[in-house]
């Protein structure tokens, strides 16, 4: 029972030294150190025109693909007509 223990401390302890020097273990650590960091109390302004930008952007596609489906649908109408 000692000896997987002894082989369970070994390669975990490797492990975890390795994982220390990956950024992940790096920003964990920072986290640990000097804790959370606090929320921004006003939202970045870029991040609102992004955010106008892509919902101008998601319209304009909305409007594309309603033409395209009426135009779709015109083409088929007759065919349904025919049979």
């Amino acid at each position: 029972m000692e000896g997987i223990f002894a082989v369970i401390f070994i390669f975990g302890g490797a492990t975890a030294i390795g994982f220390s020097f990956t950024p992940l273990g790096r920003a964990i650590a920072d986290r640990i150190r000097h804790g959370a960091v606090p929320p921004a109390n006003e939202p970045d302004p870029a991040v609102y025109d992004e955010l106008n930008h892509i919902r101008q952007d998601m319209a304009e596609l909305q409007e594309r693909v309603d033409f395209t489906e009426r135009l779709l649908a015109d083409r088929e109408a007759p065919r349904e007509l025919r049979s």
